[in-house]
């Protein structure tokens, strides 16, 4: 019985030590990401550099980390967003899922730049190999020092919706706020026994996501005294994007789109679809009922990188950063590989003063 007894406490033990030592490779006990504050300059100026569509396996092409590292020398940001799509199907392990990461996140971390994630459609599509799921992987990006993602709201869709508040210069009140969606991945295969034949079949912002931000918007308000003017950044891009473009719902032609242009003070290209879900959620219309929000930005659509003014909110893309990923094909395949800077200024009167593509060409990265 003793022999008996001893072995099955060896047994257990041996259990204990292996699940903790599994919990502690890829799980995070919390770095307190809430002390990370975000400040504009002792000159009241601020900048955001836009990461799009990384989009590789556990050996990330060099040639990205070479384009996030000379934009973080360039630019000096104050942050940095990830926004959606830095993984691919072909990782095969949690192991290569941490290494994917760990390449990712250095070139902030070595600088000691703040950053913020967003997930993008493909984010999961290795987790049937790997077992990490969207809600593993953001534990994983917490655990960085200078990552100031949260957990985001319980009860609502997606994975890791939050917004970030920058204070003022002097620390007082907020001056701007970024707030980061989780744009999903994919429609389903049917809704009310109606498949999605002929339908973008993207997924889209969800009911309880509009809602989110409308209540989060009007607290922040009710607690400042004002709105915050904000950014907003998701992977899949709305709707209203494609709209702009043509300044039409339906009128899809090159002079509907010269029109827009002078219209939306439209600049920069378009050479694929606005990649979008079926429905559209309804949450423009609630930033521009709101009014804090000065710009949505997304990715997903690698190749575009156009921005205009939508009835006074930017829409706009910042294309590709991955080298990994598909680009314009041809001679030109990787012209447009590159990240969007943002340039704030708590004194101005939207506070977004300007924004920008840099392209990994202007580097003589190729």
């Amino acid at each position: 019985m003793k022999l008996k007894s001893l072995t099955g406490i060896i047994i257990i033990v041996c259990a204990v030590i292996l699940v903790t030592t599994n919990f502690t490779t890829f799980s995070v006990q919390g770095k307190g990401n809430e002390n990370e504050k975000l400040q504009f300059n002792s000159d009241g100026k601020y900048k955001i550099v836009q990461f799009n569509d990384i989009q590789d396996d556990e050996d990330v092409d060099s040639r990205t980390i070479e384009l996030m590292n000379t934009v973080l020398d360039d630019q000096n940001p104050d942050i940095a967003i990830l926004n959606g799509d830095m993984l691919t199907a072909e990782i095969d392990t949690a192991e290569e899922v941490k290494q994917a990461l760990d390449t990712i996140a250095q070139p902030m971390e070595d600088r000691g730049i703040q950053w913020a994630v967003t997930f993008g459609n493909h984010d999961e599509d290795h987790t049937p190999k790997t077992g990490l799921d969207e809600t593993d992987m953001l534990e994983i990006y917490m655990s960085y020092e200078h990552n100031v993602n949260k957990p985001g709201p319980k009860d609502v869709t997606g994975t890791g919706n939050t917004n970030l508040v920058i204070n003022n210069s002097k620390n007082t009140d907020p001056a701007f706020n970024i707030w980061l969606f989780d744009s999903g991945r994919y429609a389903p295969d049917e809704v009310a026994g109606q498949n999605f034949d002929g339908y973008q079949t993207w997924d889209w912002l969800r009911h309880d996501q509009v809602e989110w931000y409308s209540e989060t918007s009007e607290k922040l308000e009710q607690t400042t005294g004002h709105k915050v003017p904000s950014l907003a950044f998701m992977h899949i891009p709305l709707p209203e994007f494609e709209n702009m473009w043509y300044a039409s719902p339906s009128d899809r032609t090159e002079e509907s789109h010269q029109k827009a242009v002078e219209k939306h003070n439209i600049v920069g290209e378009k050479n694929e679809c606005v990649c979008t879900g079926p429905f559209n959620s309804g949450m423009f219309a609630a930033m521009l009922e709101r009014g804090d929000v000065k710009g949505v930005f997304s990715g997903h659509d690698h190749i575009n990188t156009f921005v205009g003014d939508y009835y006074g909110i930017k829409l706009g893309y910042a294309g590709s950063t991955g080298f990994g990923s598909y680009g314009l094909g041809g001679e030109e395949n990787d012209r447009l590989r590159g990240a969007r800077v943002f340039n704030l200024d708590e004194n101005a009167e939207d506070v977004l003063v300007d924004t920008k593509m840099l392209f990994a060409e202007d580097f003589g990265i190729q």
